[in-house]
């Protein structure tokens, strides 16, 4: 896949999953332009230094003025949405206020980006594409369970991802997802020693489906939301 002289921008890109994104579209040549909300993991960052890579502090990417900054001056080729949030506790135990950062830390992240990331593409006239992250009880409603939240909060990227892409499809966008299950990341690792790591999928490989959906080579996948779970 090659993205050599293309823009993308990827926010959430300072994480487990986002350090082999970068590292990917490195790799096919693209420029990256990341954001970040707080200055260590700006630092901690493996591509802080690469020469097609910019980082970008975002405080909050739930705020309209400050997505608008983060895509201004840029025509992105593709514009992949991976930061977001989790929380799991049973619905007895879960206050309004954990259900609201659900939905403004997953969804509405979620919905300006693409809302951007669709205005400047239009404006380039080259069309492009979108990849969001859902979740696999985004996709299996049940895996949501003790997680009501998450997965209301989830189910809404994945419906998002398939309106839109229905929505910009003439505007030669397109739009899909993935649904990853547990990935193998330290922290996961971590929180579930016990667990069965060698199931779970590899950040790497998660991230190879996502450059695919982001690349010029996906000439036909649009409105999908592609489940990588891995051996679970």
């Amino acid at each position: 896949m090659d993205f050599s002289g293309k823009n993308v921008v990827i926010t959430g890109g300072t994480g487990a999953l986002g350090n082999a994104v970068v590292g990917a579209l490195l790799e096919a040549g693209a420029r990256c332009t990341v954001s970040f909300v707080h200055l260590s993991e700006g630092q901690r960052f493996a591509h802080s230094e690469h020469e097609r890579v910019k980082l970008v502090a975002v405080r909050d990417l739930a705020d309209e003025s400050a997505v608008a900054k983060l895509y201004d001056g840029i025509t992105p080729w593709a514009s992949i949405h991976l930061a977001g949030g989790f929380a799991a506790a049973p619905i007895a135990d879960t206050a309004k206020a954990t259900l609201t950062d659900q939905i403004e830390g997953n969804l509405v992240t979620c919905f300006l980006c693409c809302q951007a990331a669709v205005n400047a593409m239009r404006s380039g006239g080259q069309g492009g594409r979108i990849v969001n992250v859902a979740a696999r009880p985004a996709l299996e409603w049940r895996q949501g369970a003790g997680m009501t939240a998450y997965t209301v909060a989830k189910a809404g990227v994945a419906a998002l991802t398939v309106a839109l892409a229905e929505e910009v499809a003439h505007d030669g966008i397109l739009v899909n997802a993935v649904a990853p299950s547990i990935m193998d990341t330290p922290a996961n690792r971590s929180a579930m020693p016990q667990a069965d790591h060698d199931s779970w999928p590899k950040v790497e490989e998660v991230a190879a489906t996502i450059l695919f959906l982001a690349s010029p080579d996906n000439r036909v996948t649009r409105g999908a939301v592609v489940p990588v779970y891995g051996k679970v």
